[in-house]
């Protein structure tokens, strides 16, 4: 002990005279005269002396670093093998107040790692979609036959010098579940077009096709004879027949993870190169309705080189037409470089669709779409119908055809030309190949028979068309064409006409949503520990007792969490009884996962692995909660408690050690929580409400406080006791506000019930205080700990109707009457006020949502956020939408920022111009606004549309219900909402730039802004060289990881002879707090349902913002460069071989290393083939 306060004060001394010395040589820079002369124009003397001095306060600064990470890591040393159990709260002037931290706690950020944020001087991109959204009119002129653009003329000679070259791309969008389930589209059509395309494609060498949904591909795979298998391999193989993308869906890119869109695109990876031994190189994405950046970041890290996409907004597509930016190299707004450029085609016209494909006149492609000759089911609605194509006519047909292609190829700059041929499960029947096929070639034939016209016309793969591009300007596939220009930024929010904004799919259905991100969580959580559980098990030589039979419960969920992230399923646009398809799937799988988990928990927590034993039939663990149906909200596990100790297992998904509160139902008031060595932990006791004023009998709430350890399992005891020391008690208010309702109370937990409404008051925290309006029970300001002034952040709840007139709001369409209006419910609310010394919270019941806002009383992450849930039920409403709103006094202006699939931030702006359904965004992880005092940012557990409508607001749709169709083919409006549970967390940060005690921080700002890096930020979009980019604090990034991957709790099932459980604890280091382990995923065998012995392990590199204050934060939090060694991460296991490979393992990058030391840039995120054991 006299040895640990010798290197703590001894270290702190140092840290001192460092830090000091450090703000000493700033004092000095920044004071120099020759910084001041002529606005920085320096004479070259001045600047050389300038740069030395730059170079040696560099070298300061990583001295400085060094020195705090030696401090750093002999403290932790010294209290590493201390329990480091918080002690409990105790009562100091009837308020409730934690003890100090028992271990030191560290914020230690290298100051290169700083620089990321702060940008990297780069080429600007031509093209920055901020600005070119406040750039264009959104006028919507009549355009003539292309009504949403412009006429378009050419003169025949241009194409002497150089032929236009056309390649016509058939393809078949098929979606895995819309109208019908996945299941029938497949019986009724997918297995006839794919049978088809095997025989068809044989007949003429000349034929192409692609394909991209592999969920149906490896359905029909399954289902056909070894001899056509062979026939598709020679298809792909010769060119034939293409696997464009190669995921297991066509993702939707406004509501889906990162996580889960790279899980789909390596399960359709991963079946593509076992079964046909193939590597996608181009991309297709022609149905999404809306276009994240993170997909072309994605795809080029899986080493494709081409993309195709089609929705974007008509008045984008018009001004990228008129300037020939229809294609584009898309970069990343965080890359200083050119590393994520993937070249991007974007479809000019309304549709993919054949009229809207050959040219800019619908009228006439139409009748070039031979599934629509006479006598077929379906016709052109221009009414001129198609003609067969006979000698006599072949002449006058194709110079009709190549005036549309002429046309559209004015819009793009190369003279090779895309034009796909093809709609939604197209090509299901013989009849319609011929047709198709056969007239065609009719028509290439006479084109290409005509050297006048200078055309030569043929049936072409995605590639085709890419390589031929590449070949004319001379370039490798990857590189960018010369003259072609660079794209930054995302196309969100899409419109297909008028005021069509399809911004309601980013909160339709959002039950589904809310259950897609907890199976994805247990997914993460059951690969993490089946992988490790394996390892360890092998390790031992005892893989032949573990449950090996768990990997094919893994691949199916992997699937079925795949197939949820199409367009048409996570977004809520789909048929009610296709929803229910997805949601037993989603269900099924989850029950399954909850099993893998509570399989290799056993393992890894049995003191001797020598007694493991798996027994289908008795489960050692319980799972936490269960669902009794897909559409149910979760009900927790009760767990019962009599003579003998409970035990649980608990489990931290997350790569951090974490502090948290972990919940627990219990039978019994009297009961104590022991460590698994018997050291009391603090554990508050509260009732378990049914309702409003209903507490259940015989069933309370345990929170307890408990470590963590990282990715591990701590086991904990409960045992009766009736020693009333033993939990820490809440105290329950209860406001009915004149409403006359019996109160159902326990008396174990007392409840003071008040008739009328209260005052306004305050809950506190060490870290936050948090006021409430009296009358609705609903937030009004927040303050941080050690700050002087309240932040209004006052929160209520709006309703948005529907148009009178046809077109009304629906599953894809936001199309409001106006403003919102408030909620008026029509009884005021009852409000409980729970007070307690480790969780204080308010909850609110309204007829259509209850509100819990919760205050964590806990050093760490927990205890820097309001932790907020929302239960909505609005299936009485007709035509309405619930929108949650927070106001505040933050001078945002109109300048709000969102992610993109939880990977990263794009800033946006509120546009005047555009309709209030225009400036709707998706919201999958967090969004915040800001000033140069403070960030606001809301996290969410569950992906929904969000927007800041006016200064300082940010607002988010909870729910909708719409009685109709809106006119985009589903047929059906929304009306089988759910009682829906919303969750968030609040998280406000003060901007160190605005703090005066941070001098030191504003000097080295100042320093790295004379530099020429950009200085303190405001609420407008950051831009850097052009580039707008923004990113979310350390503090921030953990705070969303902590709400989207909870501690599972699981108790171990009552038995006779309980054999000894030890804490398992697998990661020997602490990972740098900028690195997340994405996934560990362990690879099949040759029989795919069985794992073998490598796994993918997946990092990301989070950027981070350093501009936010972090002081007091009571969590350990380093960083190294991006420098990480695997070889010594794993405890317990040896890194037997390490491959870096593209995203999706396809290929290996580089030779494989003896070394196991990685470094990762900011914002990347890296696949390695790893061999643990």
């Amino acid at each position: 002990m006299k040895l640990k306060k010798q290197v703590t004060v001894c270290g702190a001394a140092i840290f001192c005279v460092a830090v000091f010395s450090l703000y000493l040589m700033l004092d000095r820079v920044q004071h120099d005269p020759a910084r001041h002369q002529s606005g920085g124009n320096f004479p070259r003397s001045q600047i050389s002396v300038l740069q030395n001095r730059i170079e040696q306060l560099e070298q300061l600064l990583e001295e400085n670093h060094e020195i705090i990470s030696h401090i750093k890591d002999s403290v932790l040393e010294l209290t590493a093998h201390a329990d480091g159990q918080p002690a409990p709260p105790r009562r100091d002037n009837g308020s409730w107040t934690l003890p100090p931290e028992s271990r030191p706690s560290f914020l230690a950020v290298s100051p290169q790692d700083c620089q990321f944020a702060l940008g990297a001087k780069g080429e600007s991109p031509d093209l920055q979609m901020l600005a070119v959204y406040s750039l264009l009119p959104f006028d919507n002129q009549d355009g003539g036959v292309w009504k949403q653009g412009f006429d378009i003329t050419y003169e025949p000679s241009e194409w002497d010098a150089e032929p236009l070259q056309v390649f016509v791309v058939p393809h078949s969008h098929n979606d895995p579940g819309w109208i019908k389930t996945f299941d029938k589209y497949y019986y009724d059509q997918t297995q006839h077009i794919l049978n088809s395309m095997v025989l068809k494609m044989q007949e003429d060498p000349r034929r192409r096709f692609i394909w991209s949904e592999i969920s149906f591909f490896s359905k029909w795979w399954d289902n056909i004879s070894a001899q056509k298998r062979a026939a598709v391999r020679r298809l792909v193989g010769n060119g034939q027949l293409e696997m464009v993308t190669g995921g297991w869906v066509m993702p939707d890119e406004a509501n889906s993870h990162y996580f889960a869109m790279i899980d789909q695109l390596i399960e359709g990876h991963q079946w593509l190169e076992k079964n046909i031994g193939v590597t996608p190189r181009s991309g297709w994405a022609v149905d999404p309705f809306g276009y994240s950046s993170t997909m072309p970041y994605l795809l080029k890290r899986s080493n494709l080189t081409g993309m195709v996409i089609q929705r974007v907004h008509y008045a984008i597509k018009k001004h990228f037409a008129a300037s020939q930016n229809l294609e584009f190299m898309w970069r990343q707004t965080w890359d200083p470089d050119s590393s994520t450029d993937i070249f991007c085609h974007m479809m000019p016209f309304y549709s993919y669709d054949v009229p809207h494909t050959c040219g800019p006149d619908p009228k006439i492609c139409c009748q070039f779409d031979f599934k629509r000759l006479p006598g077929g089911r379906i016709n052109c609605p221009w009414k001129v119908p198609p003609r067969a194509i006979t000698e006599a006519n072949v002449a006058e047909r194709a110079q009709l055809l190549l005036d549309q292609y002429r046309k559209k190829s004015k819009l793009y700059r190369s003279k090779v030309l895309l034009v796909p041929l093809g709609d939604d499960f197209r090509y299901d029947k013989p009849q319609e190949w011929d047709a198709q096929f056969l007239n065609y070639q009719r028509i290439f034939d006479f084109l290409n028979a005509q050297p006048q016209l200078h055309v030569q016309a043929q049936f072409g793969t995605l590639s085709d068309y890419f390589d031929a591009l590449y070949k004319k300007a001379g370039i490798v596939p990857g590189m960018r064409p010369p003259g072609f220009p660079v794209l930054s930024g995302d196309f969100f929010s899409y419109a297909d006409r008028e005021d069509h904004y399809w911004t309601g799919y980013y909160t339709s259905r959002p039950f589904y949503k809310s259950l897609d991100r907890v199976l994805e969580a247990h997914l993460r959580g059951a690969e993490l520990l089946f992988s490790l559980a394996l390892a360890h098990a092998r390790r031992a030589g005892a893989d032949s007792h573990y449950p090996l039979s768990d990997y094919s419960l893994l691949s199916s969920a992997r699937r079925n969490l795949g197939l949820f992230q199409h367009h048409d399923a996570i977004t809520g646009t789909a048929k009610e009884a296709v929803v229910v398809d997805y949601g037993v799937r989603l269900l099924h799988s989850l029950t399954n996962l909850k099993r893998v988990i509570i399989n290799a928990a056993h393992y890894l927590v049995l003191g001797d692995k020598d007694t493991y034993r798996y027994d289908p039939a008795t489960l050692f663990l319980s799972a936490d909660d269960t669902r009794l149906n897909q559409d149910s909200l979760p009900e927790r596990t009760v767990v019962k408690l009599d003579a003998s100790p409970r035990f649980l297992v608990v489990f931290n998904p997350l790569e951090q050690e974490r502090l948290s509160l972990v919940p627990l139902l219990v039978n019994s008031p009297h009961v104590r929580v022991l460590s698994e060595n018997g050291q009391p932990l603090p554990a508050q006791l509260s009732a378990h409400w049914s309702s409003a004023t209903d507490a259940m009998p015989d069933t309370y709430q345990l929170s307890i406080l408990a470590r963590l350890p990282a990715l591990g399992l701590r086991v904990l005891q409960l045992q009766k006791s009736f020693d009333g020391h033993s939990t820490l008690q809440s105290s329950v208010r209860l406001y009915l506000h004149g409403r006359d309702v019996t109160v159902r109370q326990q008396e174990a937990v007392p409840v003071q019930v008040f008739p009328a409404a209260p005052d306004d008051f305050c809950l506190e925290s060490q870290h936050l205080r948090s006021c409430f309006s009296g009358s609705s029970g609903l937030l009004q300001s927040l303050r941080c700990a050690g700050e002087e002034r309240e932040q209004r952040v006052s929160t209520e709840f709006f309703i948005y109707g529907t148009r009178t007139s046809k077109d009304k709001s629906g599953a894809y369409l936001f199309l409001p009457d106006g403003e919102a209006k408030p909620y008026t419910p029509k009884d005021p609310p009852i409000v409980r006020v729970t007070e307690g010394p480790l969780f204080s919270e308010v909850s609110s019941y309204y007829q259509h949502v209850q509100t819990v806002v919760r205050l964590y009383n806990v050093p760490g992450v927990e205890g820097l956020s309001l932790d907020v849930s929302c239960l909505v039920d609005i299936r009485d409403h007709v035509n309405k939408e619930l929108a949650m709103r927070f106001s505040t006094n933050i001078e945002s202006d109109d300048t709000f920022f969102t992610d993109l699939n939880g990977f990263q931030i794009q800033p946006r702006r509120y546009q005047q111009k555009l309709p209030l359904q225009a400036n709707f965004y998706p919201m999958p992880a967090m969004a915040y606004i800001q000033d140069t005092q403070s960030r606001l940012t809301l996290h969410t557990a569950q992906a929904l549309g969000v927007s800041s409508l006016g200064s300082g607001q940010l607002e988010v749709i909870l729910d909708r219900r719409l009685m109709q169709d809106d006119n985009r083919g589903l047929g059906q409006g929304l009306k089988d909402n759910k009682r829906t549970c919303n969750r968030f967390r609040l998280l406000l940060e003060r901007r160190s730039s605005a703090s005066k005690s941070s001098s030191f921080f504003s000097k080295l700002a100042s320093v790295l802004k004379a530099l020429g890096f950009p200085g303190s930020r405001t609420g407008s979009p950051e831009v850097q060289d052009g580039r707008p980019v923004s990113f979310p604090s350390l503090l921030s990034h953990l705070t969303s990881m902590h709400l989207n991957a909870e501690a599972l709790v699981l108790p171990v099932a009552q038995q006779p002879a309980l054999p000894a459980l030890r804490s398992f604890a697998p990661l020997s280091t602490t990972l740098p707090c900028d690195f997340h382990i994405l996934n560990l995923r362990t690879l099949q065998a040759e029989d795919d349902s069985l794992p073998s012995a490598e796994a993918a392990l997946i990092l990301h590199r989070k950027g981070f913002d350093c501009s936010l204050e972090a002081k007091n934060l009571g969590f350990n939090c380093t960083t190294s460069q991006g420098q990480l060694a695997l070889g010594s991460l794993f405890q317990g296991l040896e890194l037997n071989s390490l491959q870096p490979t593209s995203l999706t393992l396809m290929y290996p990058l580089g030779t494989a290393s003896n070394s196991t030391n990685i470094q990762l840039n900011p914002m990347e995120i890296a696949t390695f083939r790893i061999r643990l054991g």
